[in-house]
């Protein structure tokens, strides 16, 4: 499969840096002044902004992710991009046009300005990091996967690709070099999954029922150790030896050396198969659904815990949504409060045209390349299943068009992200020299995902997504929603409430990731904590404020008239 897909994917890579190089370098002969380089100089006009929200926001989950989740759990999975998309709406109603008036450059900013306090400042800035490190990290792992699947190159190629680039385009045009960038690749990206999508149905809709790829079965291209969460039935094409933990065919063994004959053979819950290189990949006749949080395997099933899961992941993608800071920093670039919320009501269209798409990879994926779920990747359905559809040049040159996407999203929303970060970070320090300070917060941007990404190993883009979001929903959301509209937020009340909703829910994170998948309600609430924390988050800073009354700004009443009072006609 690697060979085909090399110079496809290769050719991709190039067209997509050559592009970013030639956009970059406009930006970066326009961009010179530090309010340039963090909010382009609030110049940018709604629909250039929207596209340029959606460029960043079709990230690795959404254009790999998606269309994978679909193909190991099913359509229940879309709740994911109806959520993320709902998101937009709560953002346009509450937080765009106030937080556009305000006239702050980062969500720093505009906590120092409403409460005046560095403390609630520094704290903000730290949950500004979390969620853009947790947000940074499956762009980056799915850069990696791609190169691998697709050319055979070991997955640090993709992270360095992704770093170097972003460290570029940033460090030389900021905030006004990344929007053009961003604005053209949502278009990119959008042609790059919806054209192939098309051909692909139509050859299905011809006759392509799957077979001539299934005369050829996937095979392991290295050691793959595969963990069954709960039980499942798989059919072995020829016979190999696998070293299984666990119960199989109603044997349980301790890292034994078993034979599997042709046939079928039933794995128990929590068994553990290692198969060697170039072995024949089984296909599952029932998917996996564990029980450790994993929200997008409980859509539709009554046991477990499902529907604490379901309502869980939600809330926290609705509310996560109203706080990322790469997409808040957008909205600071627009021209006035009107202009951010006709901004803000365009970007769910446009989400909605392009989520519609990937649901085809993942619907066509189950017939094509069954093999995935049994292989751990999930994200590659995308990448993988052109040239399973057609075979030869035609699915050669579509593999190079969804690469070309694929690429364009993982550059796109890693550049958002590290402007936000490097913004935040080193806003302070304007008045030294503020374009070098932000040069220097880009390299710190993407030195701690680097750092921690080989520790963690191999993970669904959609799950690492859903942590920042959740870690957005219990920190920057209760912030911004309470001080934008309750006058009687305290900076003790806020500074309570980020520290203990934005540290738990970054604790869970950061304890999902060393740990792993488990088993039972700690399992659950680690991977899934935004139910109980999100409202807690809300009810401290309420509860602190409410005790702390007293100290409440002065200058409150001038600030909540100057969010809310409509925009000043323009000078003619």
């Amino acid at each position: 499969m690697t060979a085909p897909a090399a110079p496809a994917a290769l050719a991709a890579l190039a067209a997509v840096l050559a592009l970013n190089a030639a956009l970059g370098l406009h930006g970066r002969r326009s961009a010179r002044t530090t309010s340039d380089f963090l909010v382009a100089s609030r110049g940018v006009t709604p629909l250039r902004n929207a596209t340029a929200i959606g460029g960043e926001y079709v990230s690795a989950a959404a254009y790999l992710g998606t269309a994978g989740f679909v193909l190991a759990y099913g359509t229940g999975t879309l709740w994911l991009p109806v959520g993320a998309t709902a998101g937009y709406v709560l953002l346009l109603a509450f937080v765009t046009a106030p937080l556009r008036r305000s006239g702050a450059y980062t969500v720093s900013d505009f906590a120092e300005w409403r409460l005046g306090s560095r403390a609630v400042r520094r704290a903000v800035t730290c949950c500004v990091c979390c969620v853009g490190w947790f947000y940074l990290l499956p762009q980056l792992q799915g850069a990696g996967v791609a190169l691998r699947v697709l050319t055979g190159a070991p997955v640090w190629t993709g992270w360095a690709v992704i770093v170097v680039v972003a460290v570029a385009l940033v460090a030389s045009g900021g905030m006004r070099g990344i929007t053009a960038v961003q604005a053209v690749q949502f278009w990119i990206k959008l042609g790059a999954v919806a054209v192939p999508a098309v051909a692909l149905l139509a050859i299905w809709h011809a006759g392509g029922d799957g077979a001539s790829a299934g005369d050829r079965p996937a095979r392991f291209e290295r050691t793959t150790r595969l963990h069954v969460e709960t039980g499942v039935a798989m059919t072995v094409r020829h016979a190999v030896t696998v070293t299984a933990t666990g119960r199989l065919d109603g044997v349980r063994h301790d890292r034994a050396a078993v034979p599997l004959t042709p046939g079928r053979h039933t794995v128990g819950g929590g068994a553990e198969l290692v198969f060697p290189p170039g072995a024949d990949v089984p296909c599952a006749e029932r998917l996996p659904a564990p029980d450790d949080g994993m929200w997008a395997a409980h859509f539709g099933r009554p046991t477990g815990h499902g529907l604490y899961t379901t309502y869980s992941t939600l809330l926290g993608i609705l509310l996560g949504t109203m706080g990322l800071p790469h997409i808040l920093m957008r909205f600071y670039t627009s021209t006035s409060g009107r202009s951010a919320r006709r901004t803000a009501a365009l970007v769910p269209g446009l989400l909605a045209l392009f989520y519609v798409f990937p649901a085809l990879y993942g619907t066509l994926g189950r017939l094509y390349t069954p093999e995935l779920p049994m292989t751990g990747d999930i994200d590659a359905t995308v990448l993988l299943l052109p040239l399973r559809a057609a075979p030869g040049l035609p699915g050669t040159l579509m593999t190079g068009v969804v690469a070309a996407g694929a690429f364009a999203a993982f550059i796109s929303t890693s550049c958002g992200l590290v402007v936000a970060i490097a913004g935040t970070v080193t806003q302070r320090m304007r008045h030294r020299d503020g374009v070098a300070a932000f040069r220097i917060g880009v390299v710190l941007a993407l030195a701690a995902p680097l750092a921690v990404l080989p520790a963690i190993g191999p993970r669904d883009s959609t799950d690492l997504v859903v942590m920042a979001l959740c870690v957005s929903a219990c920190s920057l959301c209760p912030l911004l929603l309470l001080g934008i509209w309750w006058r009687g937020l305290t900076s003790a009340g806020a500074l309570a409430g980020l520290l203990g909703g934005g540290g738990l829910a970054a604790a869970a994170g950061v304890a999902r990731l060393v740990s792993g998948p488990g088993t039972g309600w700690t399992a659950v609430l680690l991977a899934q904590p935004a139910l109980v924390v999100a409202p807690a988050a809300f009810t401290v800073m309420i509860a602190v404020s409410l005790l702390t009354r007293r100290r409440a700004p002065r200058r409150a009443d001038a600030a909540m008239a100057r969010l809310h009072l409509p925009d000043p006609a323009p000078v003619r």
